[in-house]
């Protein structure tokens, strides 16, 4: 298994995280490359160069069976094309699993015809592609003749026993993700202050790495320093602490694949408040598990937000709701062996 470090903030490691909590690390015999890490730039291509050095090796003795490398895109899919290339070479099986949120926007308008043809031919050649969703499905299917395409949703793992309501403090609204643009953060602080007149006891924690120092002034600017916090990257009890206290979870973002603190959010029994883009559509159904709004239209995620913070009944039925989607469709138990059949199907390896 090819992809960033563990330790590395983003979905990628998230997902391969659950994958080694659910067990799947003991059910085959997988071993781990990581060929990125947050550093500084040498040890970084420490860090590639080292993967690729490895991977080599093991191809030429003969140890590899399968490679499943998880990409995103711009460097991370020029990265994981060496180690595609080279199992190609090697008649070594490959699953090409897709994460990138802006990988259309990479390929569309990024890319000239060279780099997409390099791009179409990766996928082209893949013993199979893994998407996130059937949004994306539809459009990988429009640039490859690949046939094996499928949609496996990101598996998460459930809180056990789940949280109880009464342990949320009223009024405060989580996000998680990198702090810039493309998560909306902009559009969550101005909807917050629009929001501060009145809704008493508003107030927003605000996960994550990035342009916090240019947030944090931008909430400053719009009179919202007792109502934003930023936590900086949240892991382990940090995080679930945090999951357990929020009484909403908002990711009001412009691009995604299907992003794990969304799945992490309902699994933890929040409803979401977020945007109609890539595959939350398909973990969240609008007034049923949360609101969604178009990305951009701050009108509509103030309303919503507002309509939330106002109704906690609504807020407890929504929870619920999601908890229920993700124990159903998004819980480890129930993905995992879907990854694990493709191993079975294109490798030696036996569980």
């Amino acid at each position: 298994m090819i992809g960033t470090d563990p330790d590395t903030m983003g979905g990628i490691s998230a997902v391969v995280g659950v994958y080694r909590s659910g067990g799947m690390f003991e059910r085959f015999p997988i071993e781990y490359l990581s060929t990125h890490r947050d550093a500084s730039s040498i040890v970084k291509m420490k860090c590639f160069a080292t993967a690729v050095l490895r991977f080599f090796v093991k191809l030429l003795q003969g140890r590899v069976e399968l490679a499943h490398i998880h990409t995103a895109s711009r460097s991370s899919f020029y990265r994981k094309s060496v180690f595609m290339l080279a199992a190609r070479l090697f008649r070594v099986p490959t699953i090409l699993h897709l994460h990138g949120a802006e990988f259309k926007i990479f390929y569309e308008q990024e890319c000239g015809p060279v780099r997409r043809a390099l791009i179409r031919s990766v996928f082209d050649h893949a013993g199979h592609v893994v998407v996130l969703s059937e949004t994306w499905g539809n459009w990988v299917r429009g640039i490859t003749r690949n046939p094996a395409v499928s949609v496996i949703y990101n598996p998460v793992m459930l809180p056990r026993p789940a949280i109880q309501w009464n342990a949320r403090v009223p009024g405060r609204t989580l996000f998680f993700g990198r702090v810039g643009p493309r998560k909306g953060v902009n559009d969550l602080l101005t909807a917050a202050a629009r929001l501060k007149p009145t809704c008493n006891g508003l107030h927003v924690h605000i996960g994550g790495d990035g342009e916090v120092d240019k947030a944090t002034a931008t909430a400053a600017g719009m009179g919202l320093k007792n109502e934003v916090s930023f936590l900086g990257w949240v892991r382990g009890e940090q995080k679930a602490r945090a999951l357990a206290e929020a009484s909403i979870y908002t990711l009001p973002s412009y691009n995604e694949g299907l992003p794990m603190s969304v799945l992490e959010a309902m699994a933890a029994g929040l409803p979401i408040l977020s945007t109609r883009v890539g595959g939350i559509p398909e973990a969240v159904s609008d007034g049923v598990e949360g609101f969604l709004v178009e990305p951009g239209d701050v009108d509509a995620l103030t309303e919503r937000w507002r309509q939330m913070l106002q109704d906690e009944a609504m807020l407890r039925r929504m929870g619920d709701a999601a908890r229920r989607k993700v124990e159903t469709t998004f819980a480890a138990e129930a993905i995992l062996p879907k990854i694990e059949n493709l191993y079975r199907i294109l490798g030696k390896a036996t569980s």
